[in-house]
């Protein structure tokens, strides 16, 4: 069986460049204010404030987990307000093994792993945009046990250290939006196949993206009516049917113009097209330039 998750995410080539241990004391602030780049923390011990631009802020504690697929502006301070004891929220001092915010001196209210994943794909924004905006797992056994992993592992200074955690966290994300799964989850792909009667057409798209597929045979796939099937594929995906098909296609054809496998006509057959002319006037309009100088340009890169 199709498994549509395994496959956003295989196509999005995680991997984890970058992280770095950080602790706080007394009256910190950190601020981020860029935009597009995918950002995890994970508490290692004690607690911190996280506060995402038009979201309500989010206590974190120990063993959280939180993932922003394409990050905006968010910041991370002390849980209260405090006096900074003569120190400026924003200090940074950087000790042999981690940076610290806030007061220097003494021990840390917290610890924790921050770093950014990148996605390998350069169809990656699309593909995100099928992911949940924020995710915040806590109290998750499995997720606790890679969480533990990752604190002692980040704690030694033992052979291949960076290797295992690039790997550890690597599981982690995919554990962690596995964690997300269920009806109550934001708009997106998770959601969409928590609902058994949407997962069935979502997995019948995935496995014969080659089938012109209307509402209607959807629907079926469903059993459910065209108009309640349309109204629940749009409250749980955040799309409508036919959005999401053509999403998953441009992913595909994405993929097989960068590799270089097949033709133009044949690719454009293996994402749902029935001539190379139709499959162009789709995908120029949708990436903004047309298959044939997508795969040059990718070619080249």
């Amino acid at each position: 069986m199709v498994d549509p998750f395994a496959e956003v995410v295989t196509l999005l080539q995680p991997s984890v460049p970058s992280t770095k241990l950080v602790s706080g004391a007394g009256a910190w602030c950190v601020q981020r204010l860029e935009s597009g780049q995918p950002f995890y923390c994970v508490i290692l011990e004690g607690s911190s404030r996280l506060t995402v631009d038009g979201r309500e802020p989010i206590d974190l504690r120990e063993g959280d987990f939180v993932l922003i697929p394409s990050a905006y502006g968010f910041s991370m301070s002390n849980l209260e307000p405090m006096p900074s004891e003569g120190f400026d929220p924003l200090t940074v001092t950087q000790f042999a093994d981690e940076i610290r915010h806030g007061n220097p001196d003494g021990p840390p209210d917290v610890r924790l792993m921050v770093g950014r994943f990148v996605f390998g794909s350069p169809d990656a924004a699309l593909l995100v945009s099928l992911l949940p905006q924020l995710v915040h797992v806590r109290g998750e056994r499995r997720l606790a046990t890679l969480v533990k992993l990752v604190r002692e592992e980040a704690r030694e200074q033992r052979p291949a250290r960076d290797m295992i955690l690039a790997r550890l966290l690597e599981v982690l994300l995919i554990e962690a939006l596995r964690s997300t799964a269920g009806t109550a989850a934001p708009p997106g792909l998770l959601r969409g196949l928590a609902d058994g009667r949407l997962a069935v057409a979502i997995r019948r798209m995935h496995e014969d993206p080659t089938q012109d597929w209307t509402v209607e045979q959807l629907a079926q796939e469903a059993a459910l009516s065209r108009s309640a099937f349309f109204d629940r594929f749009r409250r749980a995906m955040g799309v409508t049917p036919m959005e999401y098909l053509l999403s998953w296609r441009m992913a595909l054809a994405k993929n097989l113009l960068r590799r270089g496998d097949g033709g133009m006509k044949e690719i454009a057959e293996r994402v749902g097209y029935s001539s190379a002319s139709a499959f162009s006037v789709a995908f120029t309009r949708v990436v903004g330039l047309p298959p044939t100088r997508y795969a040059r340009e990718a070619i080249q890169a």
